[in-house]
């Protein structure tokens, strides 16, 4: 029986799991040596042991033969279509879910890395061989939606990049959720990257990457042992980065805003994924209070038609996690905003995440579930 039977639920947030080889046939050799070279989680030899160790376990009849019953609860290359695209179309009728914003966990630490370096064009190679590749597995199935990296290193880069993803089938585009080096994400320079989004009907998303990288590095002398990561999970969560990490999507979306950015591309939709939700009544409230202590006196206030928490209403999309108060959260900041996740393969998401939101979710009115669960993903395609 899958583990959804009951209703469409679309779900907003699951992974692949890259292997070594994942952009052989998409990279050129430069790339391909740069990619093995900084293919990296964690411990890298644990990492490559453990990928051997799972290629044996997906091959093994009695392995597969569990699949069913044991799909949320395998993690990272382990679960069933972690890396196997045929293994992924199964995973899906095992979940029941109707599709899933599917996202790479390899490529995306990656890229991040060297969007801060001094080599774009390294960084949009990378990019295309890895979004090109990702697309290949996600086209197995159209339940299946690819989402494409696009590096806002350079305006050009990022343009290219996007022109590149969208003709090649992405579904949803990714910008890093930290500032770029050397401008805003807001730049008008980035418009084109929009324009094409919004003409595509695709929404623009943003993702953790390496919640540990929005602290000063600082914060881990603190002359106490290390701690572990989130049980080898794809990111590195621990407590201290957990209470930062809201810290970059919510610069990135009061840019986006006061610079106009949804005021010029009203039908553009942002989704805010794997970076919590907690944060968004008061990230409202405070878009708010500044516009009304700083209009009089900034000119890109005045050429706005909306109050900013409108535009997150009309625009903007986010992923609770499921250890947070979801009820609460749509409570204040309203029905139109929170959608569900299960973070799959991840460990991240736990092994039951319906029954989290829904346990959270039970006291709405069921139109507000409804939206919850599958009309505000919707939304983000129009």
């Amino acid at each position: 029986m899958a583990y959804v039977t009951d209703r469409v639920i679309h779900d907003a947030d699951a992974h692949v799991m890259e292997t070594p080889e994942w952009i052989e046939g998409f990279a050129s050799q430069r790339v391909l040596d740069y990619a093995l070279d900084h293919f990296d989680i964690g411990d890298i030899s644990a990492t490559l042991t453990e990928i051997e160790r799972s290629r044996e376990m997906h091959a093994d009849a009695e392995y597969q033969a569990s699949a069913e019953s044991e799909v949320m609860l395998r993690k990272n290359w382990r679960a069933t279509g972690a890396f196997i695209p045929e293994d992924r179309v199964a995973a899906l009728d095992y979940m029941g879910f109707a599709s899933q914003l599917v996202y790479p966990t390899v490529y995306n630490t990656m890229l991040e890395e060297l969007e801060y370096g001094d080599d774009p064009g390294l960084t949009y190679e990378v990019a295309s061989a890895a979004n090109r590749a990702h697309i290949a597995f996600c086209d197995i199935d159209p339940r299946l939606y690819a989402v494409a990296y696009i590096p806002l290193q350079t305006f050009e880069g990022a343009r290219a990049a996007a022109a590149e993803a969208i003709a090649a089938g992405a579904k949803a585009l990714l910008i890093p959720n930290r500032c770029p080096r050397d401008h805003a994400p807001s730049h008008v320079g980035f418009d084109p990257v929009w324009a094409m989004a919004q003409e595509a009907r695709i929404p623009v998303t943003m993702h953790v990457a390496t919640p540990d990288l929005v602290m000063p590095p600082q914060h881990r002398n603190n002359g106490l042992p290390p701690e572990p990561d989130f049980h080898g999970g794809g990111e590195n969560f621990r407590s201290v980065s957990y209470m930062a990490i809201s810290s970059a999507p919510l610069q990135a979306l009061s840019m986006l805003i006061f610079d106009g950015v949804l005021e010029r591309f009203p039908n553009l939709k942002i989704g805010i994924i794997e970076l919590g939700a907690v944060w968004v009544p008061g990230f409202m409230r405070q878009l708010d209070a500044a516009f009304t202590a700083f209009e009089r006196h900034e000119d890109r206030l005045q050429k706005l038609s909306l109050q900013p928490s409108d535009y997150v209403r009309r625009q903007v999309r986010v992923t609770p996690y499921p250890t947070e108060p979801t009820g609460w959260i749509i409570e204040q900041a309203g029905p139109e905003i929170c959608m569900f996740s299960s973070d799959f393969p991840h460990v991240e998401g736990g092994r039951n995440p319906l029954r989290r939101f829904d346990t959270e979710v039970a006291h709405l009115p069921q139109a507000t579930q409804d939206r919850f669960f599958r009309f505000n993903f919707e939304d983000m395609w129009h």
